[in-house]
């Protein structure tokens, strides 16, 4: 007997695509030969090797069991002394914190507490893949803006009032951004707090993972660090990009503490806890890795002023990024899109970038270089880049 198995699955499920980020890796990881990959956001450095020893040790130390499902209270206060060091922000470590796997797991938690179906959530388009998913999973309605390069894909102020309704639940501020590398400065905030401050009901979800990547003079500055939004945001972060720790599976979310016990609520049942191993990991990343992530950091930098470089060369414009691992340039005028412009470049070249409107559809029209890799394969991944829009322009003539 034939099964529709389509038909048995859940209509939010069966209109959510595949991530476009994990389709081209995919095809570069079945490709034949040397394919470069500048297509996924994950750091080639290794995690650095006191924090992996103290994971180690922990396993070595018979530390196999479920932590409470929080987190460790040892964890949480390293977490939260991090926080306060690094960014100024206060958060108590028995009610306000709660340890998840990723920041992704994160996200999915804030939308099924606080969603119910038909609230809006605000969303700020080109962006991180998960964030329409995880609303539109919890039956939320995502309201998107469009942010654009001219505005360096900043948040305007007058954009936010035109999206908030009686409907908006939350909205995801996700700087510095993923895919564009855009960061918003403390005045860019301060003009976004004034239009929320006349939208109490609005709570701010912000999404901070890249927070200790910002190629900035100024240092990165959280929304929850003004007074009159602290109990209003609920701050995103994690471990994976900064400190290399994708593998690792740990994040965490801080706030309010009456929403981090709705979340603890959802988390205990869906996840039990975070893995043990990470967590005593974690331990030493918040206490002891400022170096190995300042060393990272001006690598990323100078990595960056390379592959800006390398788009300019190519006769490509890019909004300059200032934060995160990732360039955004412009192919239009090329005569392709996003999509038939990254699989041509992957079979013709082999080089794996991913096409901008997997972000968004005003992402159309770009596309996603991350520089997440080694020197050497940037460098040759531009020259196969240069040569590439060299042999697109042939053909339209």
């Amino acid at each position: 007997m034939d099964i529709d198995y389509q038909n048995k699955l859940s209509l939010v499920v069966n209109e959510i695509k595949p991530s476009a980020i994990r389709r081209f890796f995919d095809l570069a990881n079945e490709m034949k030969g040397e394919v470069i990959s500048l297509s996924i956001g994950e750091p080639d450095f290794v995690t650095p090797w006191s924090v992996r020893e103290a994971g180690i040790f922990s396993l070595e130390d018979g530390c196999t069991h479920y932590s409470p499902n929080q987190g460790y209270m040892e964890v949480r206060k390293a977490i939260s002394e991090y926080l306060e060091r690094r960014f100024d922000l206060k958060y108590d470590p028995k009610s306000q914190l709660l340890v998840t796997v990723g920041g992704s797991e994160a996200l999915d938690l804030i939308a099924r507490a606080l969603i119910n179906p038909g609230d809006e959530v605000i969303i700020l388009e080109p962006c991180f893949v998960a964030y329409r998913a995880t609303v539109t999973l919890a039956h939320g309605v995502p309201v998107v803006i469009e942010t654009k390069e001219e505005d360096e894909y900043r948040l305007r102020p007058e954009a936010l009032e035109a999206a908030i309704t009686d409907k908006t639940k939350y909205m995801i501020l996700g700087y510095p951004g993923n895919p564009t590398g855009a960061t918003m400065s403390r005045d860019d905030l301060a003009a976004i707090k004034e239009v929320l401050l006349r939208h109490p009901e609005v709570i701010v979800v912000s999404d901070e993972l890249y927070s200790e990547l910002s190629y900035t003079d100024t240092r990165p500055v959280s929304i929850a660090s003004f007074p009159e939004l602290y109990d209003r945001t609920i701050v995103v972060n994690g471990f994976s990009k900064s400190f290399a720790m994708t593998g690792w599976r740990i994040g965490y979310l801080a706030g309010p503490a009456p929403l981090v016990a709705a979340m603890n609520k959802v988390h205990q049942y869906c996840i039990m806890s975070s893995p043990t191993t990470a967590q005593y990991a974690v331990i030493e990343a918040c206490r002891n890795g400022d170096k190995e992530v300042e060393e990272m950091r001006n690598e990323y930098n100078r990595r960056r002023r390379v592959i800006i470089k390398g788009l300019s060369d190519a006769g490509l414009s890019c909004f300059t990024p200032t934060g995160a691992f990732y360039a955004f340039p412009s192919i239009e005028g090329l005569g392709l899109t996003s999509e038939q412009f990254c699989e041509r470049f992957l079979m013709e070249k082999k080089v794996a970038i991913v096409p901008g409107n997997a972000f968004g559809s005003c992402g159309e029209g770009h596309v996603r270089i991350s520089y997440a890799a080694s020197m050497e394969n940037i460098q040759e991944a531009m020259r196969r880049l240069k040569e590439f829009v060299e042999e697109l322009k042939e053909e339209k003539k």
